[in-house]
């Protein structure tokens, strides 16, 4: 059985302030994370409390962390190890989805979903299966997709959308809301035609609600799709079957991110910020400003800066 070494769950405002009281009593070492209310380490626990209401106990100390003080404690209540007795629709059969690569400059935006049962769901338990943020390495990620997709009984689909079909459907939809809405009705539509693959058939469909209406996703749905019941929520990756899913929407972005490193000989870092406007001058340097759309999202901002005066984008003066 593999160690518990990441645990997530909800936790009250009265709750919040007698973990954060006991930590501050017991001799945890307080730090700053973006977005946290408190969050300390001890040992080898990490403890960060959001302000969106989630707290995420991470490293090998999170199961004693759990049995011995957030448990009796906090929550009042033994739940590790009964959550399916608690709560038995865990284990309904049931469509995850998740995309990977949105918030990325560089790589293609890649949607995922996974077909879960009872049996794959308890499959899962000991697999450590979490939101593909709270994975520490794309090592780890490519481990834990070779693990969902060799589990008896999964399903999986996964729609990757390359940077140039990608510029094209932004131009033509207009926001990343409309690509995500069809980029999701895709994936359970492709599922759905595996209907026979998915025993016993899946009662509904999650995945996180990224637009302020739920019918986003609703309208882009085909036939099949709307015969199936979409939820939408907020924090839906706290859903095991939503967590695989964003594991494999992550194995494929950064799978094809590696690849286009590859293709045209330079790193292209994740995410929006920092070294990748640095990457982006240079690629433009290396292979013209009208390959670019072959490797990024051009509406990001980091694309605008290119065109910039120097000073305000820092441009290379290498750049024409």
């Amino acid at each position: 059985m593999t160690p518990l070494s990441s645990y997530t769950r909800k936790l009250d405002a009265v709750q919040a302030s007698a973990l954060e009281q006991h930590l501050r009593s017991h001799g945890y070492a307080f730090e700053s994370v973006p977005y946290a209310r408190f969050a300390a380490h001890r040992d080898q626990v990490n403890v960060v409390f959001y302000e969106s209401g989630k707290l995420v106990v991470q490293g090998k100390g999170t199961h004693d962390f759990i049995e011995f003080v957030l448990e009796p404690e906090i929550v009042k209540q033994a739940e590790l190890g009964y959550e399916t007795v608690l709560k038995p629709e865990l284990l309904d059969p049931r469509i995850g989805v998740d995309e990977s690569g949105k918030g990325d400059f560089f790589g293609p935006l890649c949607v995922a979903g996974v077909y879960v049962n009872a049996g794959i769901l308890k499959a899962w338990v000991n697999l450590g299966i979490r939101d593909s943020k709270n994975v520490g390495s794309d090592r780890k990620i490519a481990e834990l997709a070779h693990e969902i997709l060799k589990t008896p009984g999964c399903v999986a689909s996964v729609v990757p959308i390359g940077n140039e079909a990608y510029n094209r459907l932004h131009a033509k939809l207009g926001t990343v809301n409309a690509m995500l809405a069809w980029g999701h009705a895709r994936v359970i539509e492709n599922l759905l035609e595996r209907a026979s693959q998915m025993q016993p058939p899946p009662l509904r469909a999650i995945s996180d609600q990224f637009a302020t209406s739920t019918t986003v996703v609703t309208r882009a749905l085909m036939s099949r799709g709307k015969r199936i019941q979409l939820v939408q929520r907020h924090q839906a990756e706290e859903d095991l079957a939503v967590a695989g899913a964003s594991i494999l929407a992550r194995h494929e972005f950064v799978t094809r991110l590696k690849m286009l490193e590859k293709q045209y000989g330079l790193k292209l870092p994740k995410g929006g910020a920092g070294a990748v406007d640095e990457a982006a001058r240079e690629f433009v340097i290396r292979h013209g400003r009208e390959n670019l759309a072959k490797i990024a999202k051009l509406h990001f901002r980091n694309a605008l800066r290119l065109t910039a005066p120097p000073n305000v984008a820092g441009k290379d003066p290498r750049v024409g």
